[in-house]
């Protein structure tokens, strides 16, 4: 299958990759971006070397790590992670993982595989923050590719149906012929409410790419679970206002809405950090669905993944505070401190700046966000 039938989404190739950096670099807010992720050298020494990159291998072991390595040392107080064993340096999997930040979940895998000597995967990246400009440069440059994503691109359902096939055909195509793991997300758009559900249209839409029977046709893929933790919930107070907003009326983004979240989960604290990497989905477990019809077989295999992803999310002392609050009980005091509760109950305390919506209730769904992970406190 020529690579040309998926030049509209898929990332820059190394004819294009040159011409990439001389955008971004040129970029007026290039300076500032630089002195924010590089403190200790000048916008110019980083200009002339990602000048010199000529491939997104090259960008992300020069650049990319040295940028997440960055962000993790001025919002982080520690990155830790599991499961990395369980995988196969001579496979290529699909990654279908748990979504908390915008960028920061993917970027940090592809941080963790530098480091750890693993070829890195292509990312999905939604349309919605692919505008021709920095970001997009940027995205393709580290192997992110477009995805549409329901309700939001304004296609109609004809559209849209092209759209997904062609998205899996690349997603089958990346992994089969290309070599190269993938990341995606479990879910159009990031968690916002604490539960971590796959979308059983997501696994529809992997198994558009082939007409073998579903089983064979997810086998060839190789599914593998991921489950991100944060100690700090990425862009917390703008994903309970959200909720919020539509709880109420039917909610548009407002123009520099993603910018903001994108740069927000860049920048604000997230404590400690924690990845785990679940067991991928083997033929066994598939082949116990085979003779479902499709949407029950999606059903089933999208439970699956949540029961790895639950199973393996971190739990940290701000859930179980949470829960706590939440129930009005102690039954997990244990697994906090006085300091750790009063810390917590101070961030629930800024909500009420925001005085001209209903406190309690943004009290309670940002209750319910950081509760939902310990499971039987799920609201």
């Amino acid at each position: 299958m020529p690579d040309s039938r998926f030049d509209d989404i898929r990332p820059f190739n190394a004819r294009e990759f040159p011409a990439a950096m001389q955008r971004i670099t040129a970029d007026e807010r290039f300076p500032l971006i630089a002195s924010w992720l590089f403190p200790g050298r000048s916008s110019e020494e980083l200009r002339a070397l990602m000048l010199s990159l000529r491939s997104a291998d090259e960008f992300q072991r020069v650049v990319m790590r040295d940028v997440v390595q960055s962000i993790l040392d001025k919002s982080s107080t520690g990155f830790s992670w599991s499961g990395l064993e369980g995988l196969s340096r001579d496979e290529r999997y699909l990654f279908v993982s748990n979504h908390r930040d915008i960028m920061m979940d993917a970027a940090i895998q592809q941080y963790l595989f530098v480091n750890e000597g693993f070829e890195t995967a292509e990312i999905t990246f939604g349309a919605n923050l692919m505008s021709p400009g920095l970001v997009t440069d940027i995205g393709r440059a580290n192997k992110m590719f477009r995805t549409e994503r329901p309700g939001v691109s304004g296609a109609s359902p004809r559209e849209l149906w092209r759209e997904l096939q062609h998205l899996s055909d690349y997603i089958r195509y990346a992994l089969c012929e290309k070599r190269q793991s993938v990341w995606i997300a479990q879910r159009g758009g990031r968690t916002k409410d604490g539960l971590d559900v796959t979308d059983p249209a997501v696994l529809k839409m992997f198994l558009m790419s082939s007409p073998a029977d579903p089983v064979d046709a997810l086998c060839e893929l190789h599914l593998a679970p991921i489950a991100i933790s944060y100690e700090w919930e990425p862009c917390d107070t703008l994903k309970v206002l959200e909720l919020y907003a539509s709880s109420r009326a039917a909610y548009e983004k407002q123009p520099g809405e993603d910018l903001n979240s994108i740069l927000t989960g860049i920048t604000q604290p997230k404590g400690r950090i924690h990845m785990a990497f679940c067991k991928p989905l083997d033929a066994a477990e598939l082949e116990a669905f085979r003779g479902l019809s499709a949407s029950v077989f999606c059903r089933e295999v999208a439970a699956l993944i949540d029961r790895r992803i639950r199973s393996a999310y971190r739990l940290f002392p701000n859930n179980y505070i949470a829960a706590d609050l939440l129930r009005g009980g102690d039954r997990y005091a244990s697994y906090y401190d006085a300091a750790q509760k009063a810390a917590f109950e101070a961030h629930l305390k800024a909500l009420d700046r925001y005085s001209t919506y209903d406190v309690a209730e943004l009290r309670s769904r940002m209750l319910a966000l950081y509760a939902n992970p310990v499971g039987d406190s799920i609201v």
